[in-house]
């Protein structure tokens, strides 16, 4: 070390250097290795070096990634067997598109072709068309193979009570599936679950990443303090004995997702209309927010046959509820070769009846995906292309159900969006997981003692739900594609936040009568437990939180 005129260098043997230099030096050989002789290199390897130059501090990982974890150490026996498909060696934890996803892919893949062998189906990628066709090997009537290999000739009522759809969701061994979850996540120290995932836009607050923590507050309304509360979700009504599942809140990492405020959102949306368009878990959505709502003002019923409406006076502010199965138009006549009374979806033609309301609305939520296990049949340009729990042999068989809910969802949100009359905010609540354990809604699936949020070595994750979340997501990004101001458009991102909320149905206690929990059927089975709806107050809560601050930050010009 050598000093000279009040500056500092280092001499090594007749060079002598200063600071600055070597600065200089040692920022230009960064930048050589980063981007010369790092992408040289094989995938894992350069992942390696990545991941050591980031902990280090040479990189700026909060630049294009948001990264969290409650542990300072993370060890193998910290996370999760889902966060290594195929118990892949994941010590050191990535966000997206390093290494570890890149081996998960291929692996889950090569699961895909082994469950495909004897009835391919086309398994579902970024990018391809939803709409396009897919080779089907001749199926019996009473089975239907899904995307994800699985067979299933049980009609799952989405609700147990208006008899709507969901599927089988059990694999060839009859356990469900384990698979990456949607983000993946890491346990903390009080067991709870921490979701991580890359951030889209850096420095914007991901709603969806982060933890269940216990709510001191408690619930928002009591079940006894709402008149619209429909009875199946009348969970402590219906002697559900433990409460604690309505005590817990979900907390973003980044940001704060505030305790909804009545008043508050009722000033917010002064003037203005909120339509929810779904099936009967749009319906229990609805019925959370007019709950929630019912607590600072008693509303008008202003509904008919077609729509439930209510307008709260003070604010001028108006909640309608359409129901809408399948978001598409539906037709029970005879077809080609469907017969009649067989319910048609014609998947590139908008539900009629909610488009026809559609400028009247200042926000709309809609949300499907269970009825598409219902037995119907898709058609797209008047022709026939597939079927779900029917087929008539002989008949080349095109789409399954996923493939039909995904080209649904893409026909809705582009007929929303580019309605030249509407200029609304288009919420797409993505798909929710239920949490049957042990069979199915009628084979004795259960979700009873269920007591609190799963941790993620609890977690077992649904490969079908993670199928219909995939499709979902993508049908929205490509009507983002064809909208002018895609930020009037949404996707409320659910799905692996509520796989954690097993805690939050009704399970047993879907009905007051006591026969009903209890009371087994002619075959010996007990009586279906509802484990896809959610306990009211409960869970489900938290999704009107989520609009509440999606509509604020919207109509503030705030990125949501």
């Amino acid at each position: 070390m050598v000093q000279s005129s009040g500056k500092v260098g280092i001499k090594i043997g007749s060079i002598s250097c200063s600071l600055p230099i070597l600065t200089l030096i040692a920022a230009t050989l960064a930048v050589f290795l980063g981007f010369i002789i790092i992408p040289w290199l094989g995938l894992p390897l350069r992942s390696t070096i990545q991941s050591y130059i980031w902990s280090a501090g040479f990189g700026d990982l909060g630049k294009n990634a948001e990264f969290v974890s409650t542990r300072d150490n993370l060890t193998n026996d910290n996370i999760s067997p889902a966060l290594s498909p195929g118990n892949i060696d994941s010590k050191v934890l990535h966000n997206e598109g390093i290494s570890n996803q890149s081996e998960a892919e291929l692996k889950q893949k090569k699961q895909n072709e082994d469950m495909n062998q004897e009835n391919p189906i086309k398994p579902f990628t970024p990018g391809d068309s939803p709409s396009t066709s897919t080779n089907f090997s001749s199926q019996s009537t009473d089975k239907q193979v899904l995307s994800n290999g699985t067979q299933t000739a049980l009609e799952y009522p989405g609700d147990l009570q208006d008899k709507s759809a969901s599927t089988d969701q059990t694999s060839a061994k009859g356990n469900r599936t384990e698979i990456m979850p949607l983000p993946p996540s890491v346990v903390s120290e009080s067991g709870t679950a921490t979701i991580f995932r890359p951030a889209k836009n850096p420095g914007k607050c991901d709603l969806y990443q982060g933890k269940w923590v216990h709510d001191s507050l408690g619930p928002l309304y009591k079940n006894d303090s709402c008149p619209v509360l429909s009875q199946p979700q009348n969970c402590q009504g219906n002697g559900r004995p433990d409460k604690d599942y309505e005590n817990w809140r979900w907390q973003p990492m980044s940001c704060d997702l505030p305790r909804f405020d009545a008043h508050k959102f009722l000033e917010l949306m002064h003037g203005k209309t909120l339509a929810f368009v779904g099936d009967s878990v749009c319906r229990n959505q609805m019925e959370s927010m007019m709950c929630i709502l019912w607590q600072v003002e008693t509303p008008q019923n202003k509904g008919n046959k077609k729509m439930q409406r209510w307008f709260f006076r003070s604010h001028s502010v108006t909640i309608i509820r359409i129901w809408s199965s399948w978001l598409v138009h539906t037709s029970n006549e005879a077809f080609q070769f469907a017969p009649e009374g067989l319910t048609k979806l014609h998947l590139d033609k908008v539900d009629e009846t909610f488009m026809d309301y559609l400028p009247q609305f200042d926000v709309v939520v809609i949300s499907s995906g269970h009825w598409f296990a219902k037995k119907t049949a898709f058609l797209l340009n008047d022709t026939v292309v597939g079927g779900q729990l029917w087929w008539v042999e002989g008949y080349k068989r095109k789409i399954d159900n996923v493939e039909a809910f995904s080209i649904a969802t893409e026909t809705a949100l582009k007929g929303i969006v580019n309605h030249p009359n509407y200029k609304g905010i288009t919420i797409l609540r993505s798909y929710s997981p239920d949490h049957y354990e042990g069979g199915a809604w009628n084979t004795g699936g259960s979700c009873t003692g269920k007591v609190r949020p799963f941790t993620d070595k609890e977690i077992v994750t649904n490969g079908f739900t993670n199928l219909m979340w995939s499709h979902q997501n993508h049908a929205c990004e490509e009507a983002k594609k064809r909208v002018k101001n895609s930020s009037k458009l949404i996707f409320m991102d659910i799905t692996s936040v509520f796989q954690y909320r097993g805690d939050g149905h009704p399970g047993p206690y879907r009905s007051p009568d006591p026969n009903k929990k209890t009371q087994r059927g002619p075959n010996g089975n007990p009586p279906p437990q509802d484990c896809l709806h959610w306990c009211m107050p409960g869970p489900v809560d938290t999704w009107n939180e989520l609009v509440f601050e999606i509509v604020r930050r919207n109509l503030n010009g705030i990125d949501a």
